[in-house]
């Protein structure tokens, strides 16, 4: 019998490692199902997307503009220009070749001072991340000699965008398991178990992307570049994590255990708990992104879901396979030895002596702490970006867009579209170009180029479309005023002329995320509160659990709110961004707190909730503390990528984590625990047991 036992661990292992090829060939496949174009994420109700289904009518063929732009340092001369135009049909050829042209070129436009020539060349939108090499090769073709030459626009700008997220299968993943590896490494100070841990880790996340992508080749969910990093980031974290947990744990039964089968017993019996809670907690609560009206975030919600699934299934079967075949070898050169009672590490002990003799003061000064930092939490600018913002380092796009600002008025290449009824296209004509920031209104001919002179607008159901060019740039936030008038403008005139086009998506995916921030918060806080309540059978345990999770959240938001416009210099943030951040940052903030509470129930049993509380701080506070690095660090490696919103998420969930871990998990709760005493587990039979002695506490400073 007793050979026997390593065949069900062995077995577990084979059929992790054989399911590894199969699984990785479906994950290498997700980056090419993803859907970066922000109007698709939008819902059906949007006023921009209404506008988007009418504009087919008027022009079946729908397209991404790219901007061919020309700029001298003077006037173009004539020998220039026809160089120019030799290079645009070079570039449209190019596009040609590649199927990515879905429409007439423009002639050459020059501007009124002479000095730029543009060209707007219409993009094929199912081109997809494709369209960064299409980008890529019309920037080799259009040079000439004496100008500085753009691929700006819609198409230029999208292209740069899509770019940010190149890294994600390569530089990402990189960053994120060599900053794991390192903080392993010193942990535990051991050349084997890392690499145990990280391959758990990998093998979680291989099978979380395999899983996604038959998701999203199956139209059940919607992938971008961004939900994807996140979701890498976060099976990353989360393994490692419930990794370290049961590690602790199984070092800690070798001490009391000769035979490693009989600790990893003892260690799984008392890790799959807390890990399975903690793993419910955040798939619950990032699933309730699905209540987004906003496709992107529900995407986010099920590939997340998905994968820390896959990080609770692989800690809970690869890595004790792994752990029990190898025994105490795992830890070498430091094995721990049976009948080696240090427990507890010398600093945590101290830490928890200080909690237990002076829980009032300690309590006082670490809640003063972070209400004082949640009092800017209101001041943080949550009012967007642009996507111009949101790409960091240079960006030939980004400064096409300057370089068509000096020339022509910005907003040519991208006009906001009005489709209104034929009868009031006139008023609503004129109420339009009585908006500031609007440069031209033209009624839509059907002509390539500009209308001729008193030609009539195409009229498709008794509807027209007028095309309105703004003089900002069209992803710029004053543009986004400029509509928001020209809506109100527009209701005026009448009611049924609707405004659209990629500003007024912009706008509408803003006001989006805002009405999901209203409705998602709230609900992510019930529904791990009811979590808790049923893991540690209490209804005061949870509620104090929450609130300092809250205040932990609010303290982030306020630090970030400081440094990210007075330290940093960053142009803003978006709603998008706060609603992940608060949605990971609370189901992984209540991780630490499940990790730590459910020892505590443990040790109450025997000792009493104060003791009880201190002895699990003492004994949790490193493991968790590791967590917390590694967590952090992992989000830490999206700031790798050129995009302003995930090196945004990278500092509000990783400086969160830092803070719960290092304040509000090592003193506020366990201060907070230690004067409510048994009343924290109320209404369960530990509440209702006789009152703690007064007695001088076990735990003392060393």
């Amino acid at each position: 019998m007793s050979r026997l036992r390593w065949l069900l661990p062995a077995l577990v292992l084979l059929l992790w490692l054989g399911a590894a090829g199969p699984l990785g060939s479906l994950s290498g496949q997700l980056t090419g199902v993803q859907e970066n174009d922000t109007a698709a994420f939008l819902p059906d109700s949007a006023e921009s997307t209404r506008v988007a289904e009418l504009q087919q009518q008027f022009s079946p063929t729908q397209a991404i503009p790219a901007l061919l732009l020309w700029e001298g340092d003077g006037p173009l001369d004539p020998a220039t220009l026809q160089q120019v135009g030799a290079r645009a049909q070079e570039a449209a050829a190019v596009a040609e070749e590649a199927g990515a042209l879905a429409g007439q070129v423009s002639p050459p436009i020059p501007s009124a001072d002479g000095e730029a020539v543009q060209v707007v060349l219409p993009l094929s939108p199912e081109l997809g991340d494709e369209i960064v090499d299409v980008v890529e090769d019309l920037r080799a073709t259009i040079p000439v000699e004496g100008t500085d030459t753009y691929v700006t626009g819609p198409g230029g700008i999208f292209a740069d965008f899509a770019n940010g997220f190149a890294g994600i299968d390569g530089l990402l993943l990189l960053a994120a398991f060599g900053v794991v590896l390192l903080i392993l490494l010193v942990v535990y100070r051991s050349p084997i178990l890392p690499f145990l841990v990280i391959g758990t880790a990998g093998l979680a996340l291989t099978a979380a992307n395999a899983v996604a992508y038959l998701l999203a080749d199956a139209d059940v969910i919607t992938v971008n570049g961004q939900s994807q990093g996140i979701a890498a980031i976060l099976v990353v974290g989360a393994a490692t994590d419930y990794g370290l947990l049961l590690v602790a744990r199984f070092r800690e039964e070798l001490h009391q255990e000769r035979s490693r089968y009989a600790a990893m017993r003892t260690a799984l019996r008392r890790s799959w708990e807390p890990i399975t809670a903690s793993g419910a907690t955040v798939v619950l609560g990032v699933l309730c992104l699905l209540l987004s009206d906003l496709a992107s975030n529900r995407g986010l919600g099920p590939v997340a879901a998905v994968s820390v699934t896959f990080s609770v299934v692989a800690a809970l079967t690869f890595l004790p396979a792994a752990l029990v075949l190898l025994g105490r070898a795992a830890f070498w050169p430091f094995r721990p030895r049976y009948g080696d009672q240090g427990r507890e590490g010398r600093l945590w002990r101290w830490v928890a002596g200080v909690v237990g003799r002076r829980p009032r003061r300690v309590l006082a000064i670490s809640t003063l702490a972070l209400v004082a930092a949640a009092v800017f939490a209101p001041t943080y600018d949550a009012e967007g970006i642009t996507f111009s913002d949101a790409i960091r380092g240079e960006s030939n796009g980004v400064a096409g867009q300057e370089a068509l600002a000096r020339h022509f008025d910005a907003g040519v290449a991208s006009p906001a579209i009005v489709i209104t009824p034929e009868d009031a296209w006139p008023a609503v004509a004129e109420a339009a170009a009585a908006v500031d920031g609007v440069a031209e209104v033209t009624p839509f001919t059907g002509a390539q180029g500009p209308a001729q002179p008193g030609a009539g607008p195409v009229v498709v159901d008794g509807l027209v479309r007028l095309d309105v060019t703004l003089d900002v740039a069209p992803d710029s936030t004053e543009a986004i005023t400029v509509v928001q008038e020209l809506r109100t403008a527009l209701d005026a005139a009448d009611p049924e002329a609707l405004v659209g086009g990629d500003t007024a998506s912009n706008l509408d995916a803003r006001e989006t995320a805002a009405r999901d921030l209203r409705v998602i918060v709230p609900t992510v806080l019930a529904v791990i509160t009811v979590v808790l309540a049923l893991l540690l059978r209490a209804l005061v345990a949870p509620l104090l659990l929450i609130s300092t999770v809250v205040l932990s959240v609010g303290a982030t938001v306020g630090v970030a709110a400081l440094l990210f416009e007075n330290v940093f210099g960053f142009p803003g943030s978006d709603p998008g961004i706060l609603l992940i951040g608060f949605v990971f940052l609370v189901a992984l903030g209540i991780d630490y707190n499940i990790f730590l509470m459910t020892r505590a129930r443990e040790e109450s049993v025997r000792h009493g909730t104060r003791d009880g509380v201190l002895r699990a701080l003492a004994v949790t506070g490193g493991v968790i503390t590791s967590a917390g690095l590694v967590l952090a660090a992992t989000f830490g490696a999206l700031s790798v990528l050129p995009l302003l919103f995930l090196v945004q998420l990278a500092f509000l969930v990783g400086f969160g984590v830092l803070l719960d871990t290092f304040v509000v998990r090592s003193l506020v709760v366990p201060s907070a625990v230690h004067l409510l005493g048994d009343r924290t587990w109320w209404p369960s039979r530990l509440s209702r047991r006789r009152p703690e002695p007064e007695r001088e506490r076990e735990l003392t400073p060393a």
